[in-house]
């Protein structure tokens, strides 16, 4: 593995291991120093070894036979699933022009937690707020549900506790921090135990209505509408069930304080990929994940098109997994072909789990540690270029692996383009 902690110092480099996209290091050393996410992610990088760089069904391959196989294997698949999705944005649009060829469902391995708020804002719209905004208006943040320990740096970026900031107050509902402030009032209201309806009484109070027995709820509405700027953030990966109808909640909560004051959501979730994936995807075929290229056209299913759902009903004969940034995600365990690209890392998981039958797995390149690449940040918008850390593994990256496959199977004839000319004009004219 060529990933050297104490390489030489980058003029600026992005962290891409969580969706916060931290900048501003001068090596991952540095980063892994200060976040234990991207520790955790550059030891998993580094545990690999001098692994396979492509294996077929656990033999070891060179990377032109091993492609050959997966083309011949792909081409064989009447219904494929595109999961994992864990790729930058040129893997993306590499992704798409693949699932316009074989007509693919594609679906992100935090599928369940971006639909959370995607189906939110389909639904209903919604206010949201940047991190510049945050760090610069935010008097009050309220953290609901979560206690957002998967993003360590998280209050970091919103720069509470230092000089000049306007935050004065983080409140947490239905969880406790984990983190220490310094000079900000931390407040814990723990809720019920039900989120739905502590969130629901949170609602009521906050457009005035009264409600009996929530005494912290009613300071809370209270300090809401005496906020010059509130914030209330939220995690899709730690909402139950249903959680796009909580989702909505916060957004009626914040839509009626704007019509008094300024409030804003904050979600977090997007990591290994997913808002690009979702971004991308959108700008190129008009809907995110969770879609299917088809005869018919776009089919876009939040519930039906979910990867554990799919595999459990035996409703998709192969799947293409991408995990580029996380070597520890394998696929899930499936009776069916699969096609895995991940870090040479991976392979030794895969062995170690028994997971190689039926599997062709060819290492390639994370973005922002073996290659240059662009991802969207959690605050949706905001597109952050990543600078490799070194270019000494000679890996390929996802985007080229997709498109040498889609190569083999045009050259062979064994895949149609079998969607509508419509479609595919979409991605040519894709920005």
């Amino acid at each position: 593995m060529a990933i050297d902690r104490a390489s030489s110092p980058l003029a600026d480099w992005t962290c891409p291991f969580c969706a916060l996209l931290c900048e501003g290091w001068t090596a991952p050393a540095q980063a892994a120093a200060a976040c234990p996410r991207a520790r955790q992610a550059l030891d998993a990088h580094v545990a690999g070894g001098d692994s396979s760089r492509a294996m077929v069904d656990g033999q070891a391959a060179d990377f032109d036979g091993a492609l050959d196989i997966a083309a011949s294997r792909l081409a064989r698949w009447r219904q494929p699933l595109f999961a994992g999705l864990g790729t930058d944005i040129a893997g993306v649009r590499a992704l798409y022009r693949l699932a316009v060829q074989v007509g693919a469902i594609c679906d992100h391995a935090d599928g369940r937690a971006l639909m959370h708020g995607l189906r939110a804002l389909q639904d209903r719209g919604q206010y949201t707020a940047t991190l510049a905004e945050v760090r610069s208006r935010a008097d009050l943040i309220v953290v609901v549900g979560t206690d957002a320990s998967a993003y360590p740096l998280l209050f970091r970026r919103f720069g509470v506790g230092e000089p000049g900031s306007p935050c004065r107050r983080v409140v947490f509902v239905g969880a406790r921090p984990t983190t220490e402030f310094a000079g900000v009032a931390v407040d814990v209201v723990p809720g019920s135990g039900d989120l739905f309806a502590d969130l629901q009484q949170l609602a009521a109070l906050v457009a005035g209505r009264t409600v009996s027995g929530a005494a912290a709820l009613a300071e809370l509405a209270a300090a809401l509408h005496a906020s010059g700027y509130a914030v209330l953030v939220w995690e899709g990966a730690r909402l139950p069930d249903e959680g796009a109808l909580l989702v909505e909640a916060l957004n009626r909560i914040v839509g009626t304080l704007n019509r008094h004051t300024r409030a804003a959501t904050f979600g977090l979730g997007g990591s290994d990929g997913g808002h690009s994936v979702n971004q991308t995807l959108a700008w190129l075929s008009g809907l995110p994940s969770r879609t299917r290229v088809s005869v018919q056209g776009l089919q876009h299913e939040p519930r039906l098109f979910d990867t554990a759902r799919l595999l459990a009903d035996g409703a998709v004969d192969g799947v293409l997994w991408i995990s580029s940034f996380d070597a520890a995600r394998l696929p899930p365990a499936a009776a069916v072909p699969r096609i895995v690209l991940g870090p040479p890392a991976m392979a030794v998981r895969l062995r170690d789990a028994g997971a190689l039958a039926d599997i062709v797995f060819v290492a390639v390149a994370t973005p922002g540690l073996h290659a240059d690449g662009h991802l969207f940040r959690i605050d949706g918008p905001v597109v952050l270029p990543l600078q490799a850390a070194s270019r000494d593994a000679g890996l390929p990256g996802v985007a080229a692996v997709l498109d040498a496959l889609a190569g083999r199977l045009a050259a062979a004839g064994d895949a149609d383009v079998r969607v509508p000319a419509s479609i595919v004009a979409v991605e040519e004219g894709g920005r």
